[in-house]
């Protein structure tokens, strides 16, 4: 499932926002949405969207150049801004005078035996806790339905739902 945080519009998104949600920014098939390109001598990665330039890499703890931000920084900061463009779209559709939201995230892995409201019973489990910090004139109802709406956004059904991930090789290029 894309995000209309990334340019792209899921089907489900249509249904969430109502039926004048822009589909027509949808890419085709043939041109990727984003690419990362790096050498195999370091963790740095140039990472292109569009017409956005951004640069991942490791902390040097880990090896890396901290020249940026690492994959799960990456992650997070995906779920964060969809959670917070989501709640911010309902919130004017809806007149809510909400002012400012912010999304604080944090990654860790955790036993699953310490989860009481996980499926998985053994191993380990990749845990984000994210807290939504809403500010407005807000009351307890507004407040209560902005969360049920942040846990909603296309990045959050996306990770909460079954992934399925195509690797391929590249076709080689002509050019030599």
């Amino acid at each position: 499932m894309n995000c209309f945080c990334s340019g792209h519009i899921a089907i489900a998104s249509r249904e969430f926002y109502g039926p004048d949600f822009d589909v027509s920014a949808q890419q085709s098939d043939k041109t990727p949405d984003v690419v990362v390109h790096g050498g195999a001598r370091s963790f740095k990665q140039e990472i292109v969207v569009g017409k956005h330039s951004l640069v991942g890499d490791e902390p040097v703890s880990a090896g890396g150049g901290d020249a940026g931000p690492d994959p799960y920084d990456y992650l997070l900061a995906a779920l964060g801004v969809c959670t917070s463009m989501t709640v911010g779209l309902y919130a004017r559709r809806k007149q809510i005078p909400l002012e400012n939201i912010t999304v604080s995230l944090r990654h860790s892995r955790i036993y699953a035996k310490d989860c009481e409201e996980c499926e998985t019973e053994e191993g380990m489990l990749d845990r984000i806790e994210a807290e939504v910090e809403l500010t407005g004139a807000l009351s307890e109802e507004q407040r209560d339905k902005l969360m049920e709406i942040a846990a909603k956004c296309p990045v959050h059904r996306t990770l909460t739902s079954e992934i399925n991930i195509r690797l391929s090789p590249a076709q080689k290029s002509s050019s030599a």
